[in-house]
């Protein structure tokens, strides 16, 4: 418990460093919030526009994958947020040797490398994302609001699925040095899980759910506000969590063993 408060602190620190640097930029800062809300518009009018020529996609109708758009939005701004910043500049700091610094702090290398600096920008866009999340429910037909205490577990774990796969790929890049092509590759997963599971055929599902789990990031949480529970996939989220941090610390030490100063 003192480890977790004292990296609790040592976040929050980092976090309100970050909010002042960023706001020296205010054009920058307010930038970013209008770029993302583009990225919005463009999500939404496609689904939109889609519906208008049917009436279900995959197992949901248009007030479900509006939800499902909110659960998508609110995760993305979190990410923004919390690791975004570090780990899309993850190449870049070991290029330029800031690894060196980091590995030097008498603090948890793999922590000071994800967190070090908040996206706080992305602030705006998690306000924006939870008003059309609630919008989209408030759109749909005697909806149980207490379903919402669901995503209190599942949205941590479809962060934690999200964090380590896309850390895991990023970290590649201390033993390779470049790996511009793996995060490419990154991307093109990542959008997979910006689509509701039931629009893939069950094989890429059920891969999407276990071996590659981008489906846990938006999907799972979409389907415990609007499917009855599925204890069995919760509970499989819940497990995947921590198996998949663990999988990641292991990963993170292998890399440091080929991983030579940037100095040197």
């Amino acid at each position: 418990m003192k480890t977790l408060l004292k990296y609790l602190g040592l976040y929050k620190a980092m976090f309100r460093a970050s909010f002042i640097a960023d706001l020296e930029y205010r054009v920058n800062f307010l930038t970013r919030i209008v770029t993302d809300i583009f990225w919005y518009i463009a999500q939404i009018v496609t689904f939109e526009v889609l519906f208008h020529h049917t009436q279900y996609i995959g197992a949901w109708n248009l007030e479900q994958m509006r939800v499902f758009l909110g659960v998508v939005f609110v995760v993305d701004a979190l990410y923004m947020i919390i690791l975004s910043e570090n780990l899309d500049q993850f190449s870049e700091k070991v290029r330029k040797g800031d690894l060196d610094l980091l590995l030097a702090k008498p603090a948890n290398s793999q922590f000071m490398i994800s967190f070090q600096k908040a996206c706080t920008p992305a602030i705006g866009n998690l306000v924006i994302a939870t008003a059309w999340f609630v919008y989209s429910l408030m759109q749909m037909p005697n909806f149980e609001w207490l379903r919402l205490l669901w995503l209190i577990i599942l949205i941590p774990c479809g962060l934690v699925a999200l964090y380590a796969m896309r850390f895991t790929m990023a970290s590649t890049a201390v033993i390779f040095a470049r790996s511009e092509n793996l995060q490419f590759i990154w991307y093109q997963i990542y959008r997979l899980g910006m689509r509701p599971d039931s629009i893939y055929v069950p094989w890429l599902k059920w891969f999407l759910l276990t071996a590659l789990p981008v489906g846990v990031i938006a999907s799972v949480p979409a389907k415990a506000l609007l499917e009855p529970p599925a204890f069995e996939l919760f509970a499989w989220v819940v497990i995947l969590a921590g198996i998949l941090i663990y999988l990641t610390n292991k990963f993170w030490k292998f890399a440091l063993k080929s991983y030579s100063s940037a100095s040197s």
